[in-house]
């Protein structure tokens, strides 16, 4: 990359704040009252994040009169749920390729059950009233690369062969660039229904409103630091009170489980997304993109954009940054190096845009795990359920794990905890130093590989076979 090209690149975000998007809006809500002092529920929410605020929702909604209570560290939708890029996909699986490759039995069925999820979703955003921007506008993988454009189309046959490509279609060079023109774009795969974009803190804050509305007591800026039983059920303290509970619901994900053997199962990685001004009306018919879907590319280290409501593009991905020792700290957040890379890419995408700025550049972490798709899992005899690991597609995906864990806490035998998915566990990352080697290795591996025409090396190979990875 030249220095001149560089320099141009970076002026572009001279003036980007160091925010999400999302949640730098003033409508934002006020945060509920922190816990004081001891409650009593039938059901405790661990986690204001959709994963929470799902399984809360979905609690009340099966059993009106049920006692729910939800407490969340700092404000719901703050972390991951408030700087994702809005794209809320139906798969269940982190999408149909590792789903097949890890159970092939079952993907009819998960495909239905995801379908389902994702129709629930925009159901329940309709009924609740939920202003988040919820457009069904599906999602265009693209190819870059002549060997990745070889790849969707035989993966567009393989997959049409096994019946699982309705409403998928193949697009070559000239029908992707007909939806989104890019110099860089090779083929597209085109998910027509299976993903939705919406406004992701949006969708937080309604679904609080939401469990407020239907009576679930939500307290904010209470984390939860132990976790206890307590006769029948189990105890959580919190820095000002404590709630007894019957049962416990853990939508923590990326942050330390208080079921401490759930933890060697995920990895925080950091991820990182730009938003730009929104576009003039010239700007945004030179790009065409008129059917507004998500889209993302096909490499390894891969991207992800998509439009706003009022026309911004969020463009994110690429880097997958994982600290030594996976710690969660704020100072991961911002990475400005990672930003000018962004920003160059994005121009090489869209050079039509040279001139655009870029008004937000943000990251946070998120929870993955060795398979890339939740695990779940109880503890304390069933008191106590988990969901975790959703690895950067859990925007759609959190409900199902909602589902999962009500499910498992009230005993009950579903279509959905039958699931060989549900029922089994992803191998856990090794320790330190270990861990940190290890996905050095990988990350090295998966650059090499694109910049060889997708070869994977013997390291790759291997971790294949055994079922392993590292992914954003």
């Amino acid at each position: 990359m030249a220095p001149g090209a560089m320099s141009r690149w970076t002026t572009s975000l001279s003036e980007a704040r160091p925010v999400s998007y999302w949640l730098d809006e003033p409508g934002r809500p006020a945060p509920e009252p922190a816990l004081t002092g001891p409650v009593t529920c039938d059901l405790l929410v661990v986690g204001g994040g959709y994963s929470g605020l799902w399984t809360a929702l979905i609690a009340k909604e099966r059993d009106p009169s049920r006692d729910v209570v939800l407490v969340e560290g700092r404000e719901v939708g703050w972390a991951a749920s408030g700087r994702n890029g809005g794209f809320c996909a139906a798969s269940l699986t982190h999408g149909l390729a590792n789903g097949l490759a890890r159970w092939p039995g079952e993907i009819h069925t998960l495909e239905r059950l995801g379908a389902r999820n994702l129709d629930a979703i925009e159901e329940t955003v309709a009924r609740h009233s939920i202003d988040c921007d919820f457009e069904r506008t599906g999602e265009i993988d693209v190819a870059t690369e002549p060997y990745q454009a070889e790849e969707l189309r035989s993966w567009y046959e393989e997959i049409a062969a096994r019946g699982l490509a309705d409403g998928i279609e193949f697009l070559d060079a000239h029908a992707v660039r007909e939806q989104v023109d890019s110099p860089t774009f090779l083929a597209g795969l085109h998910d027509r229904r299976g993903v939705a974009m919406l406004n992701p803190a949006r969708l937080a804050w309604g679904l609080k409103r939401a469990c407020l509305a239907l009576g679930v007591r939500v307290y904010e800026h209470t984390p939860a630091l132990t976790l206890k039983r307590y006769g029948a059920g189990m105890a959580v303290r919190t820095p000002y009170g404590a709630v007894r509970a019957r049962r416990v619901a853990l939508g923590t994900n990326v942050f330390p489980s208080l079921v401490r053997r759930v933890r060697p199962y995920t990895v925080p990685v950091y991820d990182y997304a730009l938003m730009t001004e929104p576009l003039t009306d010239a700007q945004l018919a030179s790009v065409g993109w008129r059917n507004r879907q998500g889209l993302g590319d096909s490499a390894n280290q891969f991207h992800y954009f998509r439009l706003s409501a009022d026309n911004r593009i969020l463009w994110g991905g690429y880097d997958a940054v994982y600290p030594y020792g996976g710690r969660v700290r704020a100072e991961y957040d911002d990475r400005p190096e990672t930003y000018a890379r962004l920003a160059g890419h994005f121009f090489t995408c869209f050079p039509q845009l040279e001139g655009v700025r870029f008004t937000h550049a943000w990251g946070g972490a998120i929870d993955t795990c060795s398979r890339f798709s939740a695990f779940f899992g109880t503890a304390h005899a069933g008191r106590v359920a988990y969901a975790a690991g959703y690895t950067g597609l859990g925007v759609g995906a959190t409900r199902f794990g909602a589902e999962v864990m009500l499910d498992l806490l009230a005993g009950e035998r579903t279509e959905r905890t039958e699931l060989q998915m549900v029922r089994s566990k992803p191998l856990p990352f090794p320790p330190e130093p270990f861990a940190w080697s290890g996905i050095a290795l990988t990350k090295w591996a998966l650059a090499r590989a694109d910049a060889h025409q997708g070869r994977r090396n013997l390291w790759l190979r291997t971790m294949d076979r055994l079922g392993l990875g590292f992914d954003s």
